[in-house]
């Protein structure tokens, strides 16, 4: 007799792609709902691709090319020296480095694990996924180049702050011994020892490295992609179906409770920081106070769940804590200070 049933059935289900989904969602949402809008959003979504595509490609090319020479490696530098040297090398890095923070969970807990100060590695995890070249240029098309520079020098000095900081209160019952027991090193990138090599700037002489070169301008093309086109159709649904004076009545204006409420939101609606830009960008031309944008953006990079899990995976419940809380009021500052100057 043949056996007819199937012992492993496809779960067909988990490989679909949660941000496809989302979008086809929407869509979907729209043609039920308001028919003659779909195809206008379809087209807004499009164009608006279009238009962030040279910034897409600059992103994607730039940080295949930093994954290809193994640049990553020059992380390890940041936390060599003095401690304050340290603080500032770490965010420096941490703010301009083109790296995931899944993606530098072991060479964090190595660093730990042989006392590397936590205000350095508060410092780095502060500053890393708040911008890197690839956000950076999406930022850059989105909304504007002054905000992404702003964007940039914020998440450097809230870094710093938060290592400063964390480096004052190291003798608190906070910081006092902050790692778990048995801190997770796995990541989602597959690293799985600290960098240690040297980078090899001239990739493409070895096989290996064109490999990682080609394979990471593939994912980050379908990374950037698939994240923007969600943003783009929200963006869609919010020029078409929120009005503008109520945008501006919530989140507009100049005052410290803007600006708090674009944190306090920012930290759990957060999507990432590729598709925040432009929805960001749809909030800024409906009102949205430019302090508000920034804290909203900061508060909500740090917060992200990839960013998030980084810390958690290494440390105790009150440091991550204490992380979240420097995110928070540093995100408020930076926004109280870029209302002041934009």
């Amino acid at each position: 007799m043949t056996d007819t049933t199937n012992p492993t059935p496809a779960r067909w289900h988990k490989s679909l792609d949660g941000a496809w989904c989302a979008t086809v969602i929407v869509l979907g949402l729209i043609a039920l709902f308001d028919l003659p809008q779909l195809w206008p959003s379809i087209t807004f979504a499009a164009n608006a691709l279009l238009h962030t595509a040279p910034f897409i490609a600059f992103a994607v090319l730039a940080v295949a090319y930093l994954k290809a020479t193994g640049a990553e490696n020059l992380l390890a530098r940041a936390f060599e020296g003095k401690p304050a040297r340290m603080i500032v090398m770490a965010a420096l890095l941490g703010g301009l480095s083109p790296f995931c923070s899944c993606e530098v969970i072991p060479f964090i807990a190595a660093l730990l694990a042989v006392g590397a100060p936590l205000g350095a590695v508060m410092a780095f995890w502060l500053a890393s996924p708040l911008m890197d070249p690839a956000m950076f240029a999406i930022t850059t098309g989105a909304i504007s180049l002054e905000f992404a520079l702003a964007k940039t020098a914020a998440a450097v000095l809230l870094g710093m702050v938060g290592g400063f900081g964390t480096l004052l209160m190291s003798g608190s019952p906070v910081f006092n011994d902050p790692l778990r027991e048995k801190p997770s090193v796995g990541g989602c990138c597959g690293v799985k020892q600290p960098f240690s090599a040297r980078p090899v700037w001239l990739f493409w002489t070895d096989a290996a490295r064109r490999d990682t070169f080609r394979g990471t301008v593939l994912t980050n093309a379908a990374f950037l992609l698939k994240w923007l086109a969600l943003a783009y159709v929200i963006e869609a649904v919010m020029v078409r179906y929120i009005p503008a004076d109520l945008v501006a009545s919530v989140l507009g204006g100049n005052g410290v409770g803007t600006v708090l409420l674009g944190a306090l939101v920012g930290m759990p609606a957060y999507l990432n920081g590729y598709a925040a830009a432009p929805l960001v960008a749809e909030l800024l031309d409906q009102g949205m106070a430019n302090g508000a944008a920034m804290s909203f953006m900061l508060a909500g990079g740090v917060s992200c769940i990839p960013a998030a899990i980084a810390v958690w995976a290494l440390v105790k419940p009150r440091v991550f804590a204490a992380y979240l809380c420097l995110a928070l009021v540093g995100s408020v500052i930076a926004g109280l200070a870029w209302n002041m100057i934009a």
